[in-house]
């Protein structure tokens, strides 16, 4: 943005607006809806893929590269990454109903959901260095892929049910501190505590 001074110069304000909210609110909104599903409350639906496809996967992608452009590497790699894993979740069920592949069968996709935990607790070694919302985020959905991985890798659908709770949890723990992250920059001081 560039404002005229009385003097008639130009000065370029600098600096990008924190892209974490945006993030957060995607990966948490998109994760609470999968895991209603989870949890046994209604069926896999286009409601689900749509906010896999445009919210929980596209919008995180744009928080991600808006990081990079605030040299935030957590961030990029964080948002980037679970922008990309709801688009190819999202995949790896549109994808056998158009008949481009076949369905993957449960020791695949525990496979899948098993290298994203790993990835997951990876982070969030990271987050030890940041707040305690963002901590609970990481560690939450840590348990979540780790949960959801042993429920396809046994076959037993009440491990997956149970993780589908947990998941509402983590979901809505991201929400949470995707708006403190809004809230308390509108209003300068912490409206609501991230720790």
């Amino acid at each position: 943005m560039i404002e005229t001074t009385p003097q008639n110069v130009s000065v370029v304000i600098s600096g990008i607006a924190n892209p974490a909210p945006l993030g957060l609110c995607a990966f948490g909104m998109t994760t609470v809806l999968l895991n209603v599903h989870n949890a046994g409350f209604f069926e896999m639906n286009s409601m689900i893929l749509a906010m896999g496809i445009f919210y929980g996967g596209t919008a995180q992608v744009i928080a991600g590269i808006l990081e990079a452009k605030k040299n935030n590497t957590f961030g990029l790699t964080a948002f980037t990454s679970y922008g990309f894993f709801w688009l190819s979740l999202v995949a790896l069920i549109v994808m056998p109903k158009l008949g481009w592949a076949a369905a993957p069968t449960e020791e695949a996709m525990a496979t899948y959901l098993l290298m994203w935990g790993i990835f997951t607790l990876f982070l969030f070694f990271g987050t030890l260095k940041q707040n305690r919302a963002t901590q609970f985020v990481f560690g939450s959905l840590t348990l979540l892929f780790f949960s959801l991985a042993a429920g396809d890798f046994t076959g037993n659908p009440a491990i997956k049910h149970i993780a589908g709770f947990e998941g509402i949890i983590c979901g809505a723990s991201a929400v949470y501190a995707g708006m403190a992250g809004v809230l308390n920059e509108i209003y300068g001081r912490k409206v609501l505590p991230t720790g």
